[in-house]
């Protein structure tokens, strides 16, 4: 399975930035406009560090960038980490869906003597 060269640690930070709904949130209305983090905090139901705090989760994880235009920080999505993270997402996916299909061929293969019979009955 290749999953790019991203280590663990970033792989974690991507996964537990997506973890919660106002980053994803977040994420969402970034990706689709840049935004400053003073309109984003006008969006939810909590504090201006709060919401300071969920963009600064998710520029560690690389899912967002800032940069400063005056006095204030514009926030932009990243859509290069979001394909990474998917492509990881697929991967493992490829990875059940053979794991499925070993099963099912494990299944279809009839062992010699066998077809036919009760599986509950005993020759001697």
């Amino acid at each position: 399975m290749v999953v790019d060269t991203q280590s663990d640690a970033e792989v974690d930070l991507i996964f537990h930035a997506l973890a919660d709904t106002t980053r994803r949130d977040i994420l969402t209305r970034v990706m689709s406009t840049e935004q400053s983090v003073s309109a984003l905090a006008r969006r939810y139901d909590m504090s201006f560090a709060a919401v300071q705090k969920h963009v600064a989760v998710l520029e560690r994880a690389s899912l967002v960038t800032k940069q400063r235009q005056g006095r204030e920080q514009i926030v932009q999505g990243d859509p290069g980490t979001l394909r990474r993270a998917r492509r990881l997402l697929d991967d493992y996916e490829d990875l059940w869906r053979m794991r499925v299909s070993a099963i099912d061929d494990l299944l279809a293969e009839e062992t010699p003597g066998t077809a036919g019979r009760d599986p509950n009955t005993t020759t001697h």
